[in-house]
C-alpha cells in the first residue's frame, strides 16, 4: 500500500480519534490507529471496546487497498512536530514494515496486520431505529449545560452520564449526581420519534472537542447504542444500562420566595467569603430580606470567618438557607445570563435556579440541595 496525505490534515483527523484511546488497555492493540485505505479514502479508526470513532479523510497517489496499525502515542507526537508539508506512507503487505517520508526526512517502523485490530460490536441501524438530524449547537450546548452535574458515583451507574431524553419535538438533556440536577430543553431540532438514552461522560466530553458548530449530526439510535455521524467523522457510543430517574418528579413546583441577582458580582461575593469558610465542605450561610443578600462563612477550627453584603431583588418572607459554594458556583458560572433567578421555599428543600432570559427555543433549569446549618 502507498498514498501520499497532507501533515496537518492527517494530524487534525488523529488528534481527534485519539481521544478516545484510554490510557491503559486490556488489549495492547487498542494502544494503535486502524488505518485502513480504499479508494484513495484513508479512514483511522480508534476505540476502547465500549466507543469507536473513526475519521475520514481523502489522500492523493494511492495504491493498493489494506489496513495496518501504527502506534498512536508516537504518530500524535510525530505529527504534531510536523511542518505542513506533504507525506509519503509505504507499507509493505507482506511484513507491514512502514515507511514514511516527506521532503527532507523519512522514519522507518513496523505496522501491525489491521486484521487483528478488534472490530467492537456495533448494532447495525435497523427498522426500529430512530434517526434524525441535529445542528452541532444543540448537542453541544446541551453538553455544555448538564456535564459538570453529572455524577460519579459507580454504585448509581445510572447517574454517570447525560440523559438525552428525545421528544418528537424537542430534545431534553438531563443530568445530576443527586445533589443538583440540570435539566436543558431545545425545541431547535424535531426528531420526530420518542426514545431515551444515557451517553457516558467519556463520549460526551469528546464529542465537545471534535465536533465544530457548523457541523450538522445525523443521529442513529439503536437499542444498545448511538451512533452521531458528520462529514469527516463516525462516532459509536454504547449506552449505560439501566432507568434514569424520573427527573420531572424532583423539581419543585410551589417555591414562592424569589431572588433574582447579578451573577457576576454574586459570583465574586462567593468567592470571596468562602476564603475563610470551612474548606472542607464550602457551606455558605445565606439570609435573604428585602433588596438585601447576606452572605456569611465560618471556620470554627483556625477561628476565621467571612461576611458580605449585596443588594438584590428578593420577593418572600426573611429566609436563612444554606449551600455549599463549590456546587452553587458551577451553577452560576453555566447560567450565560447577566441575572439569575433562584426560587425558594424553606432551608430544607432544594432551590431552583434558572436565568432570567432563556434562548430562543431553550429552556434551562438547575435544583441545588440546600446544606445543613449549625448554629
Amino acid at each position: 500500500m502507498k498514498f501520499n496525505v497532507a501533515s496537518k490534515t492527517l494530524y487534525t483527523s488523529i488528534s481527534a480519534v485519539s481521544k478516545v484511546i484510554n490510557s491503559k488497555n486490556a488489549l495492547t492493540v487498542l494502544n494503535n490507529f486502524l488505518f485502513t485505505l480504499h479508494d484513495s479514502v484513508l479512514t483511522v479508526r480508534a476505540s476502547d471496546m465500549e466507543n469507536s470513532l473513526v475519521a475520514t479523510l481523502d489522500v492523493m497517489d494511492a495504491e493498493g487497498d489494506g489496513s495496518f496499525c501504527l502506534d498512536a502515542h508516537r504518530m500524535v507526537d510525530l505529527l504534531k512536530e510536523m511542518p505542513a508539508q506533504e507525506m509519503t506512507f509505504e507499507i509493505d503487505d507482506t511484513n507491514f514494515e512502514t515507511l514514511i517520508s516527506y521532503s527532507n526526512g523519512e522514519f522507518k517502523t513496523m505496522a501491525i496486520d489491521g486484521n487483528e485490530y478488534p472490530q467492537p460490536e456495533i448494532e447495525e441501524a435497523g427498522a426500529e431505529s430512530i434517526r434524525f438530524a441535529c445542528p452541532a449547537t444543540v448537542a453541544l450546548a446541551g453538553i455544555e449545560r448538564t456535564i459538570f452535574a453529572v455524577g460519579t458515583d459507580e454504585l448509581r451507574p445510572q447517574m454517570t452520564g447525560i440523559l438525552w431524553d428525545i421528544k418528537p419535538d424537542s430534545i431534553i438533556f438531563v443530568a445530576t449526581d443527586t445533589r443538583k440536577l440540570v435539566r436543558y430543553t431545545n425545541k431547535a431540532v424535531e426528531p420526530g420519534a420518542a426514545c431515551s438514552f444515557i451517553l457516558p461522560l467519556k463520549p460526551a466530553t469528546v464529542m465537545r472537542n471534535i465536533f465544530s458548530k457548523d457541523d450538522t449530526i445525523d443521529v442513529t439510535i439503536s437499542k444498545k447504542s448511538v451512533t452521531f455521524s458528520t462529514a469527516g467523522y463516525r462516532f459509536d457510543c454504547r449506552f449505560i444500562k439501566g432507568m434514569f430517574p424520573d427527573y420531572n418528579r424532583v423539581i419543585p413546583k410551589t417555591n414562592d420566595k424569589i431572588l433574582t441577582v447579578d451573577r457576576q458580582m454574586f459570583i465574586n461575593a462567593m468567592r470571596r467569603v468562602t476564603v475563610f469558610g470551612n474548606g472542607g465542605n464550602g457551606l455558605i450561610r445565606f439570609h435573604f430580606d428585602e433588596n438585601v443578600a447576606t452572605l456569611s462563612t465560618q471556620d470554627s477550627s483556625y477561628g476565621t470567618s467571612g461576611r458580605e453584603t449585596l443588594s438584590c431583588d428578593y420577593q418572600g418572607t426573611p429566609l436563612t438557607i444554606g449551600f455549599g459554594a463549590p456546587y452553587l458556583l458551577e451553577i452560576f458560572s453555566t447560567i450565560p445570563t447577566p441575572e439569575v433567578i433562584m426560587k425558594l421555599a424553606d432551608p430544607s428543600r432544594p432551590a431552583v435556579i434558572v436565568p432570567s432570559d432563556n434562548e430562543p427555543d431553550t429552556d434551562l433549569l438547575m435544583i441545588l440541595m440546600p446544606m445543613n446549618i449549625v448554629d
